[in-house]
């Protein structure tokens, strides 16, 4: 294993999701090492690999992969996406998301409609189909996202919350902090 020298990395001030500042949650770390750096990085990997190994066999049996289960997650996430915002969120070009749109829709789980403004637009949602096979994912992949957060608990949740942010893009952030806005201001169940 090659030996990586010790590189000083300064805390940079962080925002909350709403855009106040959070008190330097990396102000006790004066340095990262280059070797955890990359602990982090196998670690990503791992979990990444285990979160996605159940829906990874469901989607292979229907000769699906996890390209085709990012379009069930986030036309589920926003029923009425457009194809262009779908390209935006996914980030790949309009061949490959044929490539992987086509074979939703022609067996059923995503169904396109016109925009009734721009009837250029393709609009998209899941069929009844395409809910039921969304929600078998989502269902494994919840399993063990609940698992970890309730062995990790709470301080360690708003911590890894906090590193998933800081790796994400702008594009990124600004949806989820349109999310976590959206969820301050809707009632709460049974209040």
């Amino acid at each position: 294993m090659q030996d990586y020298p010790t590189q000083t990395f300064p805390a940079p001030k962080r925002e909350t999701p709403l855009g106040g500042a959070h008190a330097a949650p990396g102000a006790g770390l004066l340095f990262l090492r280059e070797e955890e750096l990359r602990l982090a990085q196998d670690m990503l990997f791992f979990a990444m690999r285990d979160l996605n190994a159940a829906p990874d066999e469901i989607l292979a049996e229907l000769g699906f992969g996890r390209a085709h289960h990012r379009c069930l997650h986030w036309v589920a996430r926003r029923p009425g996406l457009k194809v262009g915002e779908l390209l935006a969120i996914l980030g790949i070009t309009k061949q490959s998301l044929t490539r992987v749109l086509g074979p939703l829709i022609g067996e059923g789980y995503i169904a396109q409609a016109p925009g009734q403004q721009d009837r250029r637009q393709r609009l998209l949602t899941l069929t009844e189909k395409g809910q039921a096979l969304e929600r078998r994912l989502y269902s494994v992949q919840r399993e063990r996202l609940v698992v970890a957060y309730r062995e990790a608990g709470g301080p360690a949740v708003d911590g890894f919350k906090r590193v998933l942010r800081g790796l994400m893009n702008k594009q990124g952030r600004d949806y989820v902090d349109g999310l976590e806005h959206r969820a301050q201001k809707a009632p709460r169940a049974g209040a």
